[in-house]
């Protein structure tokens, strides 16, 4: 299979069957089992791609993308072998268009590498998942983060995707205008689909001014159920705010020890607020529905510098999680309901967490329903894995039964495959044959989102 992809992409080092470049594409940031490719390619152009899927289509050859590696389903492990196909390569910036408000991007730029570049002309990419994650990938998992309260997950963000399918055909959706009502909305069909209808290749993004003023809050409270409250009364209001996430006081805990930071270790909401010149009057409101659910602290700042520290702690809880359980993976929780049913909600899984026995801590994007239970298990340990799974099945029960969903911003990948029917049964016959269409010879990314 190399030397035939050898002719494809004519380049030793772009066409890898090496031990270390097999296992790097073997897995993700999740406990799930780890499966190598047979060979790695790296791609620097839509045509390369375009190569290597007519060549993978016809002879039956299991084809998945992959970016950053950062996925916390599975969605980027080879589970039947083939052909891994690193992106990363396909890197380049093609055009910035301040007056559109627009940057035009290869799939393997990362959100860090736009934001640089649309800074210098005091623009940037809104969505945050934490991770330095490829813009592709972003768009395959249909990423958020902590900035989703504002301006939305990654569909909000595309008005334009080039995607390679499975028969190598080239295919662009979308348009590069504001708004557009012509025919089906074939763009929204790749943008979450995790590489199973295609590659995407490129994208045409928007962009936000950087606003005038930014203010960061931390507060704490004196339980988790304070919190929520004061988080639904914020974006009840319709605040200008543009984070809105809470740790519960494990979590912070878990910072204090990873960054050597001394918060309070109590129920916290870091807040951001921005905007023009009504910031200020936003933010003593805030502070107002802090004090009513009986808020014990309430630090404002405004220094850049230090915005950045209070953001980077908050990006870090995930690895202070893991760093507290050496030994252990994450297991991923990702669970959506609406807002006004978060405090019941976070209720029913620190209930289960009690019952369960399991040691965990709760934080999430709480200005959106999103929140996390985040707990390590051991992969072998069968009691362990016994419980996570009964804790899951629990959070998704009743996140369901909310109008909620499995999963708010993470995807099904590998991990949330048994939970797709109950949440969309009637509309899997549906999907298999977007599938079917898009894929007959099941190519991309096998053994992902749909249940065979």
């Amino acid at each position: 299979m190399r030397d035939d992809l050898l002719e494809l992409v004519p380049d030793e080092a772009r066409v890898s069957s090496g031990e270390s470049i097999l296992d790097l594409h073997s897995a993700d940031f999740s406990l799930h089992p780890p499966r190598r490719p047979d060979v790695v390619v790296f791609p620097e152009t839509a045509e390369e791609v375009t190569r290597v899927l007519v060549y993978a289509n016809e002879r039956r050859i299991p084809v998945v993308p992959f970016g950053a590696g950062s996925s916390l389903e599975g969605h980027t492990i080879p589970v039947r072998g083939g052909i891994s196909l690193d992106l990363t390569r396909m890197n380049r910036i093609r055009q910035i268009t301040a007056g559109d408000l627009t940057a035009s991007v290869e799939a393997g730029v990362t959100r860090m590498q736009l934001n640089r570049e649309a800074g210098k002309q005091g623009l940037f990419f809104p969505v945050d998942p934490g991770a330095d994650a490829t813009l592709g990938g972003m768009a395959a998992t249909n990423a958020a983060g902590t900035t989703t309260v504002r301006y939305g997950k990654m569909r909000a963000q595309v008005l334009e995707l080039e995607a390679v399918l499975a028969d190598g055909r080239l295919i662009r959706t979308g348009s590069r205008v504001a708004k557009t009502s012509a025919g089906y909305d074939l763009m929204g069909l790749f943008i979450g689909s995790e590489g199973t209808l295609g590659v995407i290749t490129g994208l045409t993004l928007r962009l936000r001014g950087i606003p005038e003023h930014t203010i960061a809050v931390r507060a704490t409270f004196p339980t988790v159920d304070a919190a929520c409250l004061t988080s639904s009364a914020i974006v009840g209001m319709g605040l200008m705010v543009s984070r809105l996430e809470l740790l519960d006081d494990l979590t912070v805990r878990v910072i204090n020890a990873f960054k050597g930071t001394v918060f309070p270790e109590l129920p916290t909401l870091f807040i951001e607020v921005s905007g023009g010149a009504g910031v200020e009057e936003e933010l003593e409101v805030v502070r107002a529905l802090c004090s009513e659910q009986g808020s014990t602290t309430f630090e404002v700042e405004r220094d850049p510098t230090e915005r950045a520290r209070l953001w980077e702690a908050r990006h870090d809880a995930a690895h202070a999680v893991i760093a507290a359980a050496p030994g252990k993976k994450p297991k991923a929780t990702d669970v959506c309901v609406p807002v006004s049913e978060l405090p019941a909600a976070i209720r029913v899984a620190r209930e289960a967490l009690g019952r369960l026995g399991i040691d965990a801590a709760v934080n999430g994007h709480i200005g959106d329903g999103n929140y996390h239970v985040a707990l390590m298990v051991d992969p072998g340990d069968p009691d362990e894995m016994a419980r996570a799974k009964e804790l899951d099945a629990i959070l998704i029960g009743d996140a369901l039964a909310r109008g909620g969903t499995c999963t708010g911003e993470h995807g099904i990948g590998i991990g949330k495959r048994p939970y797709l029917a109950e949440e969309h049964g009637d509309l899997l016959p549906l999907m298999h044959g977007v599938k079917e269409l898009l894929d007959p010879n099941g190519i991309l990314n096998p053994g992902k989102v749909l249940p065979d």
